[in-house]
């Protein structure tokens, strides 16, 4: 077995691990530095919006040898706003430039034309209307907030509202990264960018609710025994799904990546930064928030129950009691604590402490 196996395997069985729950206040600050970087680099540079949001003119050429830096200051001249240009396959030039109407492309067109030295009727010249775009963002963002409306009844329903509103919290975190960093990068936002983070989202509530699935099935029954405290318990979760989640972040990371760098830096192929951006932040971000953000903040959100604290406060004067009479907690059997779960209590690197899986069932192993 490979070293990443074996050490998932003693993760799952809880031999080692790191406190994630214990040190969440540092995570929290960690992405709320994050998320403030990106917020103020959103406000102070603005998103660069693509033309299919803002309107204007492309303009496509057939070959030719000027330089794609030459065609950018000969297209900014003769438009006045700034033009984006890119090299095609052909050796021919894609030009864009927003606020354009159809006058004026037709005058962008003739001054290319003359600059360029190609004849007119061979640029191809498409408009887009700035109606258009905006009906394109109105539905992303209809299809946004139902996609988040539905993934808190969701998890409403299939585990509880604290679960839900850590999600939506992760999610809500993973967007405003995502679209901080391409404030900050001024990558151009396109519907393409759109798909992307449409797409990452599910990437990150599908860690998320592996964690979650976990989580529920540890904490079974969790009041009838003296123990293990819910943060606790969270902890082992985290642990034990943590190789998982790497492995699944990695793999996702790997193709995205080279969309991203190869195809889209080293290639010049500037289109498919649109998507392959949020996706690379985007899927990140999201491992991230699933293992630092939303089962630390489900914890929190759970140990302000009145149960959890009477049960938190049971387990520390037992453990207390124990001390003081020099024993090991963990070495007292309870009435109400099946023998076959009396497994040393939540993992911490450099301990072999595991709390229960489930309910009834002997940690490490599956049914």
């Amino acid at each position: 077995m490979s070293r990443l196996g074996t050490l998932g395997a003693r993760l799952y069985r809880g031999e080692v691990g790191y406190d994630f729950i214990g040190k969440r206040k540092i995570w929290y600050g960690i992405s709320i530095l994050i998320t403030i970087t990106a917020i103020v680099g959103l406000a102070v540079s603005g998103l660069n919006m693509g033309i299919e949001f803002k309107g204007g003119a492309v303009f496509t050429t057939p070959k030719t040898s000027v330089t794609v830096a030459k065609a950018e200051d000969l297209a900014t001249e003769a438009s006045g706003h700034q033009a984006i240009v890119q090299k095609l396959g052909n050796g021919g030039l894609r030009i864009q430039i927003t606020e354009v109407d159809t006058a004026k492309s037709d005058e962008i067109k003739n001054a290319l034309s003359k600059d360029l030295d190609v004849p007119a009727e061979k640029i191809a010249a498409d408009l887009v209307g700035p109606s258009w775009g905006e009906q394109i963002a109105n539905k992303a963002w209809t299809g946004l907030g139902i996609f988040m409306v539905l993934v808190v009844i969701y998890l409403a329903i299939a585990f509880e509202w604290r679960m839900a509103i850590a999600a939506l919290v992760a999610l809500i975190h993973d967007i405003t990264i995502t679209v901080g960093v391409y404030a900050l990068v001024g990558f151009e936002v396109t519907p393409g960018t759109v798909i992307g983070l449409l797409t990452i989202l599910g990437y990150s509530l599908y860690d998320t609710v592996v964690v979650f699935d976990s989580l529920k099935e540890g904490t079974q029954g969790i009041t009838k025994q003296t123990r293990w405290t819910y943060s606790e318990i969270a902890n082992r979760s985290i642990n034990g799904t943590l190789v998982r989640s790497i492995n699944t972040t990695v793999v996702a990371l790997l193709p995205v990546a080279g969309l991203l760098f190869i195809g889209g830096g080293v290639l010049g192929a500037g289109m498919l930064n649109d998507i392959s951006l949020a996706l690379f932040v985007g899927l990140a971000a999201g491992a991230y928030s699933s293992i630092f953000i939303a089962t630390p903040l489900v914890a929190d959100l759970k140990e302000r129950d009145p149960q959890m604290k009477a049960l938190k406060k049971r387990i520390l004067a037992k453990r207390a009691a124990a001390a003081a009479k020099g024993e090991s907690a963990e070495d007292e059997q309870s009435d109400d604590e099946h023998p076959q779960d009396a497994t040393p209590a939540a993992a911490v690197v450099g301990q072999r402490q595991q709390p229960p899986r489930g309910h009834g069932r002997t940690p490490g192993k599956r049914r």
